[in-house]
């Protein structure tokens, strides 16, 4: 019969883990959505003032802010916390 060492236990998580990665998730969320808003609202600024026929200013820094936000959010989930 061999030796075997006795397997570890999953550690439970714990109740201060669970709400630091609680808070850092929905932290992301909130920036992803102010990054979103902000460039939009500065795009429909934009369109107001040069009045434009299309809005173009609102779609193409909406876009930019949408693919910043997805930067931020792949950045920030890969990084070891």
């Amino acid at each position: 019969m061999p030796d075997s060492a006795p397997t570890p236990r999953p550690k439970p998580d714990s109740s201060p883990d669970r709400l630091r990665a609680v808070a850092r998730y929905s932290g992301i969320g909130a920036q992803m959505a102010a990054t979103i808003g902000l460039s939009t609202w500065a795009g429909y600024w934009l369109d107001k003032h040069y009045q434009t026929q299309t809005p173009w200013f609102t779609l193409a820094l909406m876009l930019l802010g949408l693919f910043a936000a997805l930067y931020n959010v792949i950045r920030a989930v890969t990084k070891e916390p």
